[in-house]
């Protein structure tokens, strides 16, 4: 067991100084560079520019600037936001709390109600309810996060008023419940996919698992019907989806930045793109590693709770 984690432990290492490299040198490589907003200012001489590109270390080779980034992000030091000098660490988590938010509830939805219509839909195969449930999750899936954010903000915020547009509470208020109402709108929007992908697979593991030898030998026993269902099918249908849920974090953070982008959401999606505009290359840096660090941890964990579930993984 522990050479199985230490071998998938240093996969990820390696997978992280790769996706540091790459998001490194496509970033400086972009046009404009981190210079354009410096440049844009009226008030900047070329001499002032000359001066800011020392500072920040641009006149040196791209890779050289590379190695002193990492190594100082290594020693905890992620450099400062090109947009107010504030440590990048700081910015990020200043944001982080809300877009955890937003996730955990967004998943807790999608988890809850996409096994229930996943495990209805296998025991009640080919039936209405299972045709309609994947008719829906075709569609589900098929609709971009910013259109179904749109269309809700328009039906529920625009038309009969019951939701707030946007923004994570409203100023002066700041209660429990005035931040629950602006959550369930974007939670809602980035739970939809999710759901359908949940319902989709909970649906194949319990089909799998309720046309195994041991269920027919419990009914053949006379076991009563609920305990076969929750006790062994429920149990080992569950196993498969602990990979799942590994797999499942890149999707969710894929449409958290576009959930907080459409409902102005304050967190590290719409933090993500607003420092790409203004060119902010260490905080983007920054939301890269931290993010693209979330996915390994949340894939190494799966991996190691599943071979600790099933030992035969640790084999290979």
């Amino acid at each position: 067991m522990a050479r199985y984690v230490v071998n998938r432990l240093a996969q990820a290492i390696m997978l992280l100084v790769i996706v540091s490299g790459i998001g490194f040198a496509v970033l400086h490589m972009a046009p404009g560079g981190p210079l354009s907003q410096f440049a844009a200012s009226a008030q900047m001489t070329q001499e002032d520019l000359d001066r800011v590109t020392r500072q920040l270390g641009l006149d040196r080779p791209l890779p050289i600037q590379y190695l002193d980034w990492f190594g100082r992000m290594l020693k905890g030091d992620w450099g400062r936001s090109y947009r107010d000098g504030e440590a990048v660490l700081s910015v990020i988590s200043s944001h982080l709390g809300a877009t955890l938010e937003l996730m955990a509830t967004a998943t807790i939805i999608a988890v809850l109600l996409g096994c229930w219509i996943g495990i209805l839909g296998a025991l009640r195969r080919y039936s209405l309810f299972d045709a309609l449930a994947t008719v829906g999750a075709m569609i589900a899936l098929s609709i971009p996060t910013f259109w179904f954010g749109l269309v809700t903000i328009y039906v529920f915020s625009v038309k009969l008023g019951w939701l707030p547009s946007g923004n994570r509470e409203t100023v002066g208020d700041g209660s429990f419940l005035d931040l629950l109402h602006h959550l369930i709108a974007p939670a809602m929007v980035l739970a939809l996919v999710e759901t359908a992908m949940w319902g989709r697979f909970m649906r194949s593991s319990m089909l799998e698992v309720i046309n195994q030898d041991y269920i027919r030998t419990a009914r053949a026993k006379g076991m009563p019907e609920w305990r076969i269902l929750t006790v062994h099918a429920l149990r080992n249908a569950l196993l498969p989806m602990i990979t799942v849920a590994g797999l499942q974090l890149p999707t969710l953070l894929g449409g958290a930045l576009v959930a907080e982008t459409v409902f102005t959401w304050p967190g590290m999606g719409r933090l993500f793109l607003d420092s790409i505009g203004y060119r902010d290359y260490p905080v983007v840096m920054g939301i890269l590693m931290f993010s693209a660090t979330m996915v390994l941890i949340g894939s190494l964990l799966a991996d190691i709770l599943y071979a600790v579930v099933d030992p035969r993984i640790r084999v290979g």
